[in-house]
């Protein structure tokens, strides 16, 4: 149901093929889905056809499934070919085929199910034909099962591949797909952002419309012969709201200097807090689904915030609404309760200034021997000692739990973090070495550190890991949605982390 397209005077046994297109499944049975700027040269040029199943070097009466006529092309009068811009989400289009002697063109190959598709992360099989001789000799089809990740800022898949050179445009991204069948659901074609590739060009990532509003609206058109050409749409074209990407640029957030995961909206659910470099502090509401709903501004840009050196939060009040704390650079520790969206609060002092707390170069909180609230600190100092402190309280650190004496070894414990991620009460501590290496150490608790559970062993890119927290952004009700903020800027959510793997990657902020 995979064929390639001859529009642009080039001979059926030539070197050159233009364009990929798959039979989608349709009333009048002779429907084929490609890209957009291809159905832009279709539509312009004077002989076209499609040919399913392209078999290099055979005349048209031999190919498998025979020839067949282009009769109309649809597509969305909004899309600007091969743009950079938010039209690309547009690049699509449909292609209407005459019969030939063998007869329609969906009863000869069968169809895929056009079908939407609303979030980005899927298994798909792709099929297109690279068009050059030079760079696919054999003139053969490539086929590529693979998952998909989002083009962030587009309503757009990406995915890795190799071999997909120019001619694969419009290769249908198949959900599903059973060989022995022949069917499977077509989420979205290869086009998009610069016709379906980086700006680099490289054969190996490629991207695809994910198919939503408008693509149906334009299918139904095709099914329907409702119009022809360019498809006319009331309005201009606004790419999609989604509140799951955070504003701001990598650029921007490299400045973000700490962040705390909390349920600081008393909603049952994470927001996150951030502490920039500038002494700037804002909270980013979750909405529950792992998004983010508009950020508050809790504090302008400041001299005082800007000496924060570590935070991080937990219900040390009791209250079920996140505090924050805060270890200063001159050795004082804070408590900021029921911090919320009208802002942090002037804060306990936990500790005071010129105190041991100097040393502290990593703190986490969690639910390690707790039973109900977020109440255990877990620290790092800088000498190697690991400390759990238990029932903090505000005005009081409990009791100190030594978990490991000083060492060399643990000064290499470069980011704590905590969460449920083998999906209990009791929560874990995760620890990203220097080396890159990712380990959790479940069931930790005031006895001692867990068992070690590796996640990664090292690796050079999780060196670039600078911040790290863990929140309850998601569905599940368990704290697990791993949050990193990267040398570059790039921010990026694992959620549904586990003990030993990390969850499916959300990228929230593109890299500078």
């Amino acid at each position: 149901m995979v064929g390639t397209f001859f529009y642009k005077g080039r001979p059926l046994n030539g070197d050159d093929t233009s364009c990929t297109g798959s039979v989608v499944r349709s009333k009048g049975k002779s429907l084929v889905l490609t890209a957009g700027h291809c159905g832009i040269g279709i539509k312009n040029a004077t002989q076209k056809i499609f040919v399913p199943q392209y078999r290099y070097g055979l005349d048209s009466a031999s190919q498998p499934a025979g020839v067949f006529p282009v009769t109309d092309v649809y597509l969305d009068e909004r899309y600007e070919s091969n743009t950079k811009g938010p039209t690309s989400d547009l690049d699509s289009a449909f292609a209407t085929v005459g019969p030939n002697s063998k007869g329609l063109l969906e009863d000869i190959t069968g169809g895929l199910t056009f079908t939407q598709a609303s979030s980005y992360e899927h298994t798909v099989t792709v099929v297109g034909y690279p068009g050059s001789g030079k760079d696919n000799p054999s003139h053969q089809a490539i086929t590529c099962t693979v998952p998909t990740k989002r083009l962030y800022w587009f309503r757009q898949m990406q995915m890795e591949c190799g071999g997909f050179y120019g001619g694969v445009s419009g290769s249908p991204w198949i959900k599903g797909y059973d060989a022995k069948t022949r069917t499977g659901q077509v989420i979205g074609n290869l086009g998009g952002y610069h016709g379906g590739g980086n700006d680099a060009n490289v054969d190996w990532i490629s991207y695809a419309p994910l198919f939503g509003k408008d693509a149906q609206d334009l299918y139904n058109d095709a099914n329907n012969g409702i119009g022809s050409g360019n498809v006319k749409r009331p309005n201009p074209y606004q790419p999609p709201a989604d509140g799951a990407v955070l504003p701001g640029s990598g650029e921007t957030w490299k400045h973000a200097k700490q962040i705390a995961s909390g349920d600081f909206s008393n909603t049952g659910h994470s927001d996150m807090l951030v502490v920039w470099t500038d002494g700037e502090a804002t909270l980013y509401p979750g909405d529950g689904n792992g998004g983010f709903r508009p950020e508050r501004q809790l504090l302008a840009p400041n001299a005082a915030w800007k000496e924060a050196a570590t935070i991080t939060a937990g219900d040390f009040t009791g209250s079920n609404q996140f505090d924050l704390m805060v270890r200063w650079n001159d050795g004082r520790l804070t408590l900021h309760g029921d911090v919320s969206s009208n802002g942090l609060g002037i804060g306990t002092e936990m500790a005071p200034a010129g105190s041991i707390w100097s040393h502290a170069t990593q703190i986490a909180a969690g639910r390690f021997n707790a039973a109900t609230y977020v109440t255990d600190l877990m620290v790092r100092w800088s000498d190697g000692e690991l400390s759990l402190y238990t029932n903090v309280g505000a005005g009081t650190l409990g009791q100190e739990h030594r978990l490991k004496d000083p060492s060399s070894e643990w000064k290499d414990a470069t980011l704590l973090t905590a969460g449920q991620y083998s999906g209990t009460q009791k929560w874990d501590l995760m620890v990203r070495w220097s080396s890159g290496a990712l380990n959790n150490y479940v069931g930790t608790t005031t006895g001692g550190l867990g068992a070690e559970q590796p996640v990664h062993g090292p690796n050079k890119t999780w060196t670039h890991s600078v911040v790290i927290t863990t929140g309850q952004y998601t569905g599940d009700g368990l704290t697990n949605d791993l949050i990193i903020r990267w040398t570059d800027g790039e921010t990026t959510m694992y959620r549904d982390t586990r003990v030993n793997s990390l969850g499916s990657e959300r990228m929230l902020v593109p890299p500078a």
